[in-house]
């Protein structure tokens, strides 16, 4: 099974709605896909889930049925992780829940991270959560790809979600923030890759340990303005600057001479604003590209949907290409 995480330290960027599509688009194209839901905020599990579901996910204490659930015994000090529950959102498709609780787990965390460098067993079982539940849950619906999302910071929850994906996406809105965003993430992904590969050699022996990659497979610019499909001028010296950007602070590579975006090999995609789409596709629980008329996608919002799933379909191709999973 394949991991790949969607991270930027920047909120706001469509990395949530990012994760939701591009699972259900590669799931709908002969792919087993398990999504991870490792943002506290928890907005992926929202997007699958009614809201009665979730209600009945997090009412009470226990949460047996969320990631939190799945990690109490190591947050409480009392043993290992559980089996994930893997909540079936179709034949291809399954999800480990999100939870809010999760982000009491950040502190345990914390302390972990150091104490690894002691060759502390129970530290490694804590900093590896998160890559064997992954694998647990993908081998109860037979996945061969998982998409981690995860919140937008650079807290000890993302680091260990980061240590468990050997690829991650970016993705990116064409404006200063995202530029800014990128030269905090570069540097602390490569910090956190470094301090990894020192510690596997100090992990037991019967714990299965991440290789800690998180090799960069490129960027997503969302949701832009489009004139003519060119981004508009106020975006445009920003989408013009990313390249470099990338190269320098994610790659650690020289940026001279760094290609237009058109022709950059790490950009991904430029998704556009499908504007009304979304709100139509949040009522109806299903992603943009599978609207119907019945859903209320008439009229020029019939055009929208088919140019939706083409982006979408192409950015899958993309992705898989680069990390060795074929699409149908």
């Amino acid at each position: 099974m394949k991991t790949i995480a969607f991270f930027n330290n920047k909120g706001g960027v469509g990395k949530t709605s990012l994760v939701y599509h591009l699972s259900w688009m590669f799931s709908m194209h002969g792919l087993n896909i398990l999504a991870v839901d490792l943002d506290p905020q928890s907005n992926l599990t929202s997007m699958f889930l009614e809201d009665d579901r979730l209600e009945e996910l997090w009412d009470g204490e226990e949460h047996k049925q969320t990631i939190y659930g799945a990690i109490r015994p190591i947050l409480r000090g009392t043993g290992d992780i559980l089996t994930p529950h893997v909540e079936v959102v179709s034949n291809s498709l399954g999800l480990i829940n999100g939870d809010l609780g999760l982000s009491r787990f950040e502190d345990k965390l914390s302390d972990a991270w150091p104490r690894c460098h002691n060759r502390d067993e129970s530290a490694f079982r804590t900093m590896t959560v998160f890559h064997r539940l992954a694998l647990l849950g993908g081998k109860q619906c037979q996945a061969d790809l998982a998409l981690i999302d995860v919140g937008p910071n650079l807290g000890a929850i993302n680091r260990a979600a980061l240590i468990a994906a050997e690829n991650v996406v970016i993705p990116l809105s064409a404006d200063l923030f995202s530029l800014q965003g990128l030269r905090n993430l570069g540097p602390t992904m490569k910090e956190w890759r470094g301090i990894w590969t020192e510690l596997i050699p100090k992990a037991p022996e019967d714990i299965d340990v991440p290789k800690g990659l998180m090799s960069p497979t490129g960027y997503v610019v969302s949701r832009h303005g489009v004139v003519e499909s060119r981004p508009v001028k106020s975006y445009q010296r920003w989408v013009q600057r990313i390249p470099e950007t990338f190269r320098e602070s994610v790659l650690g590579e020289n940026s001279y001479n760094s290609p237009d975006p058109a022709n950059d090999p790490y950009a991904l995609a430029m998704l556009k604003h499908y504007r009304s789409l979304m709100p139509m596709a949040m009522n109806s629980r299903k992603p943009m590209f599978s609207l119907r008329a019945s859903d209320g996608a008439i009229g020029a919002h019939v055009e929208a949907v088919h140019a939706c799933y083409d982006d979408f379909l192409r950015l899958a191709k993309r992705i898989g290409e680069i990390i060795g999973v074929a699409i149908n």
